[in-house]
């Protein structure tokens, strides 16, 4: 997968925009808020259908203008794709795949990327929602039905919620419950299924790039864990949709006295060790740096694994963060598997002494081309 052109209307600080990538590294170079977030938000945009800023679409309308539009122009599986995204102010926004209007779910899995910026490094010692939303974004990249799943299990959790809350003014009947909790059990379960079966997966990859970053000093391991389950949890939908009726009714009394639910997957976590030692909590800063850098890697692998291409990687002000070993190691991986990079930097300096590609210079929205080294 490689994402050859992007063009942006009226998008952030973009007036009018039209940049072609390399299929192998791209540089953007600028000082800080000159724009350069702004073109890995919009690809990271393409991929998710949604921002890893902002959680309301207005904001990426130019302060000046009403209306902007995003355009990417990729390949896929040696085909060539497009996908465009429309928004106005007030209304809602309007995508496209290569010219027919599309819906949210069906956007998940067309465009792949992995983005890794200095937020991701609290991805370790961050609550439990940070390595959730990490998992949930590689699973609904690889499987467009997981990303459909989780639609699914947040409006069922949004009306048993709303439901609770009337039950608790009186306004509903308990026995009300039983319909959404049953709907709410067997979505979790597909859900949670999914979870533990990537989990494994990564777990593998992620320890497989822990030792070659730690140079065979460090092993990473992965488990999920289910909220509330003390022993060894089911981990397949059979034995998970009994297993969360039980647990729903057992925590009906006081989900009614909270107005919210407190089983499901919006409550687990996943635990991270290395050499046997608990990650988020005794882990040194190099550790947990090591083992973000790892997860991502172990992203990438995961999501060729799943649709047969790596994704575009998208590096975002991260190389100022890593020291020196750290940075070798992933610029030798991209390398080495030749996979589509967009890195933004505030200085050269970061940089590996040869490129193979773009480096781009921003200055106020504005880009210009140099020519990379080979």
């Amino acid at each position: 997968m490689k994402a050859k052109s992007l063009q942006l209307k009226n998008f952030r600080n973009y007036s009018e925009l039209e940049l072609s990538l390399s299929p192998n590294i791209n540089v953007l170079l600028g000082e800080n808020a000159q724009g350069k977030t702004n073109i890995a938000e919009a690809l990271y945009y393409a991929a998710m259908g949604r921002s890893h800023r902002t959680t309301t679409d207005s904001d990426l309308i130019a302060w000046d203008a009403s209306e902007a539009r995003l355009h990417l122009l990729f390949e896929r599986l040696d085909v060539d794709n497009t996908l465009e995204f429309q928004f106005q102010r007030g209304k809602r926004r309007i995508m496209r795949k290569n010219s027919e209007i599309i819906k949210t779910k069906e956007l998940f899995g067309t465009f792949n990327a992995v983005l890794f910026s200095p937020e991701d490094l609290f991805l370790i010692k961050g609550a439990p929602s940070e390595r959730r939303r990490f998992l949930d974004s590689e699973l609904s990249q690889a499987s467009p039905a997981y990303g459909h799943e989780l639609m699914q299990y947040a409006r069922i959790l949004m009306q048993r919620n709303n439901l609770l809350k009337k039950i608790k003014e009186r306004r509903a009947k308990k026995d009300m419950l039983l319909l959404w909790d049953g709907q709410l059990a067997e979505s979790a379960a597909r859900i949670v299924e999914k979870r533990f079966l990537a989990v494994k997966k990564l777990n593998m990859l992620a320890n497989l790039m822990q030792r070659r970053i730690s140079a065979g000093k460090e092993n990473l391991s992965l488990s999920y864990e289910l909220y509330g389950c003390a022993e060894e949890p089911p981990c397949v939908t059979s034995g998970l949709i009994p297993w969360y009726n039980k647990k729903l009714e057992e925590s009906r009394e006081l989900d009614i006295l909270r107005g919210s639910t407190s089983v499901g997957p919006q409550r687990d976590d996943i635990l991270l060790k290395v050499n046997g030692i608990n990650l988020r909590s005794f882990g040194s800063q190099g550790q947990q740096r090591t083992g973000v850098l790892a997860l991502k890697l172990s992203e990438l692998e995961f999501l060729r694994s799943e649709t047969g291409e790596y994704p575009i990687l998208l590096l975002d002000d991260v190389m100022s963060e890593l020291d020196r070993t750290r940075r070798e190691r992933l610029m030798e991986f991209i390398s080495k598997e030749r996979i589509q990079t967009l890195i933004t930097a505030t200085d050269e300096a970061y940089l590996p002494m040869k490129i193979t590609g773009n480096i781009f210079h921003i200055i106020s929205g504005k880009v210009s081309k140099k020519k990379g080294m080979t």
